[in-house]
């Protein structure tokens, strides 16, 4: 469980290089999945700190620079009004560092049902019949590769009147991948066949990856672009409609003053509306701001609230996050998206 470190020990760091490693364990925390990830990012914010480069992308050995947020969010800007640079000039460390393979989907290391070749067709159809499988591998031991039977082999066998038995009844040259291959150059071989065996450095199947588990992927990793997509263009719609150019100004970059609400990224959106914020001139035009929305039904401090979580999201996505996004901050797009097709 995260906990949240003194302020005076978080200021301490300010300047500091600290291990990754380090930077998780003064949280409580070894793991970097997304409550931790967004805790810590939020903490270190809140205390006006954030990380060169961002922790949650470097390697776990790494380390990082701990610098005040200004710095690092508006480093060309010589005022507080600065526009943060999100998701340009993104940092080293903020990329992948390799190509994403097939191993990094779920399925190619649940493990593999299957059976031995010594079984008969009906085991294979049984155990395809009742955990819905389009094929199940022929597998003696852990990697010796006999073949897979299909529904198509089985209806083929059948159909040539041949001898039931599992060596008629299946396909005995299946595809297979090691785990470290390149996931999108196996598209095509999982599009034309329908299923992909992955094994380990070792031999052993560890998996089966399918055209289903590719659209599951696709959704879990795709979803999020579009709705956040989505997102800005109704925020870019209603803000740029309602708001005078002149207060879109003052949130811009000294040398991208041009009033125009495309030239924002969200860091941008919430200054334009958080009556919060520490600039008074800023907290003055955001009621500005607000009031010319007309929103009247709409919670501002809960709307803000929700708007920079979709930044920090964002951001996230941007950043390239190798897992997809959990549940739970994929219920935080879906509801303010949600919110937004309401009033624009």
């Amino acid at each position: 469980m995260t906990q949240t470190p003194p302020q005076d020990q978080l200021l301490a760091l300010k300047g500091k290089q600290v291990p990754v490693a380090d930077l998780l364990a003064l949280f409580g925390t070894r793991v970097r999945n997304d409550p931790s990830v967004l805790f810590i990012t939020q903490t270190l914010k809140d205390v006006g700190l954030s990380t060169v480069p961002y922790f949650a992308n470097c390697n776990l050995r790494a380390e990082v620079r701990i610098l005040p947020l200004e710095s690092v969010a508006a480093p060309e800007s010589d005022s507080g009004d600065g526009e943060e640079e999100e998701g340009e000039g993104l940092s080293q460390g903020a990329l992948p560092q390799h190509s994403f393979r097939i191993g990094d989907l779920p399925a190619a290391r649940n493990g593999v049902d299957s059976v031995p070749s010594d079984a008969q067709v009906k085991q294979a159809t049984h155990l395809m019949a009742v955990k819905n499988y389009s094929q199940v591998p022929v597998i003696d031991g852990t990697s010796t590769l006999r073949g897979v039977v299909t529904w198509s082999s089985v209806a083929r066998m059948y159909e040539r009147n041949e001898e039931n038995s599992l060596v008629n009844a299946m396909v005995d040259d299946p595809p297979i991948a090691d785990v470290h291959r390149d996931f999108f150059s196996l598209l095509p071989t999982i599009c034309e066949y329908g299923y992909l065996l992955v094994r380990d450095m070792s031999g052993r199947f560890t998996g089966i990856v399918t055209a289903a588990d590719i659209t599951e992927r696709f959704d879990a990793t795709a979803w999020p672009f579009f709705v956040v997509g989505e997102i800005e263009f109704r925020l870019r719609k209603c803000l740029g409609a309602a708001l005078d150019p002149e207060n879109i100004r003052a949130v811009q970059h000294k040398n991208k003053k041009t009033g125009l609400i495309t030239d924002l990224m969200f860091n941008g959106y919430v200054k334009l509306l958080d009556g919060h914020q520490q600039d008074p001139a800023l907290r003055q035009k955001a009621d500005q701001n607000w009031q010319a929305l007309g929103w009247t039904l709409a919670d501002r401090v809960q709307f803000v609230h929700q708007l920079d979580r979709v930044r920090v999201i964002r951001n996230m996505i941007a950043h390239f996050d190798p897992q997809p996004l959990s549940k739970s901050l994929c219920e935080e797009l879906r509801q303010f998206v949600g919110l937004l097709r309401q009033y624009t």
